[in-house]
């Protein structure tokens, strides 16, 4: 059921806005006993999900007696960032998602669907797990919050994926974005219903349905001065409000290019991305955008590691970013890559497949470092006095030399590709 939906290419939700929804919404819900949110993690700040769930404490007070970060494999939020992401809203509330020791299995997806929607890529079950406080701590209602953008792992972000995959155990995080980058990142990214959706689709419905799970979803974009704003809410208990989420966030995160860009420079907050995990979501959105034989240059002053989880930092390092049969002949040879395939899927999606080149330009790496995984490697200063993230504007920029970059300021907030790529 749809309970709210308002949003536009043009349209500006104010706090206020969102507050009178929520209340409505919350109102007609009826009276609440025990409440939990699962919202993101700081990695989403931009999400406006801090402050959905700042709303939420405010009209549920004492009722609020949960707050889940949905951190899938990222590390628990400092206090400073539950401050700056959550302000207001009691630090004793938040519980810290371990992925690998406190989930329940709802169900197992069977394996002959997998195979199905994945045209034969994966074949293996899937088990639908969840953090064990959606189904210990006596919730009457247990509300999803995030931001509905184009993807790399599900194609589009949230729905579901916030429950089992942001609150999802090792296994069914692994085993799902293996089945995306087997199928395909650029076949899935964009698009709302592809194999990895399915599959968490069946689990939705054939395991969760009893839940009392609501979605909150945001769509993000930036106004005519480049400020972050709330272009959409949609809240619901089913598909249909991601479904018109995702709709409108094409319409304001995927930017089609005529052309194909030749050089593109992105920048990574370093208070957002501090490893490539995470800041590869600059080659991820991009791709589908550069050009044969171009060069991506990521200007990343908060690069000091490869996997915010020790475990895959050491798989990164140990085998590097290689092509897509590559890392499935080194997969089906290494037991410690079977054992995390969720490892396997991202050394496959930050590959080039050796089509355009990619620059790390790392703040606390080493050149040796960065070249170890097979990646090249710039001065951070030096490309930031070439590329001033201070001076450049988003998308086309000509350099005083007469070069001709794109530049990104945010990779998280949107998707590029040029017709031809996008199929």
């Amino acid at each position: 059921m749809l309970y709210y939906q308002k949003g536009s290419k043009n349209t500006v939700l104010s706090m206020d806005d969102m507050r009178a929804a929520l209340t409505e919404v919350y109102t007609a819900l009826g009276v609440k006993k025990r409440v939990l949110t699962i919202p993101p993690d700081f990695t989403r700040f931009h999400s406006f999900s801090g402050e959905l769930t700042q709303l939420t404490y405010e009209y549920y007070g004492d009722k609020l007696v949960d707050v889940l970060p949905a951190l899938g494999t990222h590390t628990g939020m400092t206090d400073a960032q539950i401050d700056k992401m959550f302000t207001g809203v009691p630090k004793d509330l938040f519980r810290v998602h371990d992925w690998r020791n406190d989930v329940v299995t709802l169900g197992e997806v069977p394996a002959a669907y997998i195979k199905e929607v994945s045209e034969g890529r994966a074949e293996y079950s899937w088990p639908a797990q969840v953090n064990k406080l959606l189904v210990e701590g006596n919730h009457d209602l247990i509300i999803s919050i995030g931001q509905v953008v184009p993807h790399e792992v599900i194609g589009m972000a949230n729905y579901n994926k916030n429950i089992f995959v942001g609150t999802g155990g090792s296994e069914g995080i692994n085993k799902s974005h293996f089945i995306g980058a087997a199928y395909g990142m650029e076949r899935i990214m964009g698009r709302a219903v592809n194999p990895v959706r399915q599959v968490l689709n069946y689990a939705s419905e054939h395991f969760a349905k009893d839940m009392p799970i609501i979605y909150l979803q945001t769509v993000v974009g930036k106004d005519e001065n480049g400020k972050l704003v709330v272009r959409g809410l949609y809240i619901g208990d089913d598909m249909e409000c991601f479904e018109k989420a995702s709709a409108l966030s094409l319409e304001v995160n995927f930017k089609m290019l005529e052309k194909p860009l030749k050089k593109v420079v992105v920048y990574l907050d370093p208070s957002e991305f501090k490893s490539t995990w995470l800041g590869n979501k600059s080659i991820y959105r991009t791709r589908m955008a550069l050009a044969d034989e171009g060069e991506l240059i990521v200007l990343a002053p908060g690069l000091m590691e490869f996997g915010e989880d020790k475990e895959i930092d050491r798989l990164i390092r140990k085998y590097g970013y290689l092509t897509t049969p590559e890392v499935l002949e080194l997969t089906r040879q290494n037991k410690d890559l079977q054992d995390n395939l969720g490892a396997t899927a991202h050394l496959i999606h930050g590959s080039s497949e050796d089509r355009f080149s990619i620059t790390y330009c790392p703040g606390n790496l080493t050149k040796e470092e960065i070249e170890s995984v097979n990646y090249k490697y710039a001065d951070l200063s030096e490309m930031t006095k070439k590329y001033n993230p201070d001076k450049l504007k988003d998308g086309y920029n000509t350099m005083p030399d007469g070069e001709e970059i794109f530049y990104i300021s945010n990779p998280a907030l949107g998707l590029w590709a040029y017709k031809e790529r996008f199929k």
